[in-house]
């Protein structure tokens, strides 16, 4: 089965973030990603996902994000039904990147 979603730790997005490897898909809602949002990431709501409202990664991995990591499954897997590579999510969501010690910011 060709459906299947990859974990990476909030350290292991953080650091292809800042390599310049990940997109990072943020699938909360806009009042969500307004109260505390992940630096660099893009926003593409699950409520009215769309695959081909993410933006082009320029040749960078797709990783989807959420609160706590169960949104970001469905928007991959619903990005791999519509015929896209995206395998990867942060496992976790915002909660686990809260918890590494990671940075976040105010608004969307």
């Amino acid at each position: 089965m060709a459906d299947q979603v990859q974990d990476l730790t909030p350290q292991e997005v953080s650091m292809g973030m800042e390599e310049g490897r990940f997109l990072l898909v943020d699938v909360r809602e806009p009042n969500e990603v307004a109260t505390e949002a992940y630096p660099g990431g893009v926003v593409v709501p699950l409520s009215t996902f769309d695959p081909a409202a993410i933006p082009d990664p320029e040749g960078k991995q797709v990783v989807f994000a959420c609160r706590s990591g169960k949104r970001s499954v469905t928007a991959s897997l619903a990005a791999q039904a519509a015929g896209l590579p995206y395998d990867k999510h942060l496992a976790g969501g915002i909660l686990g990147w809260k918890a590494a010690g990671l940075p976040t910011r105010v608004g969307g």
